[in-house]
């Protein structure tokens, strides 16, 4: 059952739910940088996926490719993490019995 839309972990097609399950939480990273043209000029980018803490590969890859590809030198970023839930927290959850 794959609930919600899909990414893609090491080849393999996942649900965010199921990323979630598996110990990903959302890693949301603001990116200063100085624009090309403008050396003086610092200007943002903001980038969001599904990470493992604390090791954060996939941001860390993102930042790899920035510096190798493309012409904005970065200033500092700054991130959060945040797990969405984590195994203990998830349930299921067959009836459910209403008293007044």
């Amino acid at each position: 059952m794959n609930v919600g839309p899909t990414k893609t972990i090491g080849g393999d097609m996942h649900s965010e739910t199921e990323l979630m399950l598996k110990g990903y939480g959302l890693t949301t990273a603001e990116m200063f940088y100085h624009m090309p043209d403008y050396p003086h000029v610092l200007n943002t980018f903001v980038w969001q996926d599904y990470d493992l803490a604390p090791d954060h590969d996939k941001l860390l890859k993102f930042i790899s490719f920035w510096r190798e590809e493309l012409d904005g030198p970065l200033h500092s970023v700054r991130f959060v993490h945040r797990k969405m839930i984590s195994p203990g927290e998830w349930r299921n959850v067959v009836g459910e019995f209403t008293y007044h």
